[in-house]
């Protein structure tokens, strides 16, 4: 009498008819390998095993990357689309208050950032009554401001584009939203000969939203149409 379970006759059949069930599902096939390296006994290697088991693993690996690419793919095609549909948005405008207000509106709501905030250098103070009318978007400072800022106090060169996070944002820049904003992304703004430098800030509540791990190409592009819409205006 065979102690063997006995296999049931339409599970039997069901896989004579369709192999491919068992040999496309790895699980199965795990097992089935299993079992007869276990019918073999431990006195014997099955090398065809040892390959299977990593050439399963590089396929792991291989799934794992492919992934990982496309999804960085769509990640960096999404916010390509962004940048564009947000300098669409900013080249809109005929009027510069209405440009520098969309700046905190429509253009921040498409960036997906919480605040965007214009610093701009200047030799005078910010009493003048235009600065007033822009109210949170504009900020005026002392020359040398935009430089101390970027790097800390350090005598080091400003990058264009600086990604950091932050404890919390410069009441300087941010005003009342100052206590919110936990990561930025500051773009150096080079306004041509004899103009003093401005500074565009995007703020955000998510400590991960900008770190310096990130690529800058995007906002870089961004910051290059705003200097050449910015010195459109200002001439």
């Amino acid at each position: 009498m065979s102690s063997k379970p006995e296999m049931n006759d339409q599970l039997r059949e069901k896989i004579i008819a369709q192999p491919d069930v068992i040999l496309d599902d790895q699980d199965l096939m795990r097992a089935l390998i299993a079992a007869n390296e276990r019918a073999m006994g431990g006195n014997i290697v099955d090398l065809r095993g040892i390959a299977m088991e990593r050439l399963e693993a590089r396929l792991d690996r291989l799934e794992d990357t492919h992934r990982s690419v496309i999804a960085a793919a769509y990640e960096n095609l999404a916010g390509t689309n962004q940048v564009h549909r947000a300098i669409l948005r900013m080249l809109d405008p005929v009027e510069f208050e209405t440009f520098l207000r969309d700046l905190d509106g429509e253009v921040a709501h498409i960036l997906r950032v919480d605040s965007v905030r214009l610093v701009l250098e200047s030799v005078q103070n910010d009493s003048d009554p235009a600065v007033h009318r822009l109210g949170d978007v504009l900020s005026v400072a002392e020359p040398g401001f935009i430089k101390s800022y970027l790097t800390g106090g350090r005598d080091v060169p400003a990058r264009q584009v600086t990604l950091r996070q932050i404890e919390e944002g410069d009441i300087r820049i941010y005003g009342r939203d100052a206590g919110f904003v936990r990561s930025e992304a500051c773009l150096l703004l080079d306004f041509g000969a004899d103009r003093l430098p401005g500074m565009l800030v995007m703020g955000a509540e998510d400590p991960h939203q900008f770190s310096p791990q990130q690529g800058t190409d995007l906002l870089a592009f961004f910051a290059g149409v705003f200097e050449r819409t910015m010195r459109r205006w200002l001439s």
